[in-house]
């Protein structure tokens, strides 16, 4: 028979106890989105009504986070939900639970998906480190005229590609 302690503690957690690695893995999401914002865990805390232990649980992984509040989190970071799913790893989406009981076909399909974001220029590190850069400048008019030329290169990148093909 099973106690509601031990139904509370495994809920939402692996077999071992541990938190579930799609938890974990929003939560590094989260973490990185604020970091790159330059907000700290407790900036982000009041913005959301929280205290910055609960949003360091979150980012760990030790604390699920619920659809109402992630739908809060991605408005105070400007990002879209599909946001925290991003650059999941095959091996972590596997341990949904509905990934225990879909066919292996299926799976397979999957991982072909996430063999095409391994390339993903999000995961560079130079990509961090340039739009940490940009949400730095003071002068948010010069900001945006470095986006405008950043964009108008890479058009004109496309277009001198298109040509030489």
């Amino acid at each position: 028979m099973t106690t509601a302690k031990t139904r509370k503690a495994s809920r939402g957690r692996t077999p071992t106890g541990q938190p579930n690695p799609i938890d974990v893995h929003v939560g590094n999401r989260i973490r990185l989105r604020r970091t790159l914002l330059g907000l700290s865990q407790e900036k982000l805390a009041s913005l959301l009504g929280l205290t910055f232990q609960q949003v360091q649980k979150y980012e760990r992984g030790m604390n699920r986070v619920g659809a109402s509040r992630l739908w809060d989190i991605g408005k105070v970071l400007n990002v879209p939900i599909e946001f925290f799913y991003e650059d999941m790893d095959i091996d972590v989406a596997k341990q949904s639970p509905r990934m225990f009981s879909i066919p292996n076909n299926e799976a397979e399909f999957l991982e072909e998906e996430q063999n095409k974001f391994n390339d993903d220029p999000m995961k560079r590190k130079e990509t961090i480190e340039l739009v940490k850069a940009y949400y730095k400048i003071p002068n948010r008019t010069a900001a945006k005229h470095l986006f405008d030329l950043i964009i108008a290169m890479s058009k004109t990148y496309d277009k001198s590609n298109e040509e030489n093909e």
